[in-house]
């Protein structure tokens, strides 16, 4: 995903969060979000191929007032014009994480979850735990799947 992540990529999530500005600052897209009713302002930097370590790969950076969250080695994106809101994650083998960021310039993160917990009964689920699984469950299209594993 890292590597074609593009322009148009960044078009599409401003839009669905109704950005106040998208622009592209030499290595990242940055995406500017306001919510002057409830004065809140967050920016959203999304860096398609950066070094991470030992390895190379796509950063999420969301800066509000009071928070600064990352998601590392993102490899795919989900939009929600309906909700919306942009679902990013990362994903391994057994284990998801996902960062939700919501047109009225605020933010979620989901780390570490189990990748059967987005496929569970949520009625079987404490709301705790419920909540994170329904949120995810947003991204089941875009997952790798066991064949594509092997």
């Amino acid at each position: 995903m890292s590597a074609n992540f593009a322009q148009s990529d960044a078009d599409k999530i401003g839009e669905v969060l109704a950005a106040e500005s998208v622009s592209f600052e030499s290595d990242h897209y940055r995406l500017k979000l306001n919510n002057e009713e409830e004065r809140r302002t967050l920016v959203l930097q999304i860096y398609p191929e950066v070094t991470l370590g030992k390895a190379r790969g796509m950063l999420v950076v969301v800066y509000t007032g009071n928070s600064h969250l990352q998601l590392h080695n993102c490899t795919g994106y989900v939009t929600s014009e309906e909700l919306g809101e942009v679902t990013f994650v990362s994903e391994k083998p057994a284990q998801l994480s996902g960062l939700v960021v919501e047109r009225g310039a605020s933010c979620s993160l989901y780390g570490g979850m189990h990748r059967d917990l987005i496929s569970s009964d949520f009625t079987q689920l404490g709301v705790e735990a419920m909540l994170s699984g329904v949120a995810m469950s947003l991204v089941e299209d875009i997952l790798t799947t066991d064949e594509e594993k092997d």
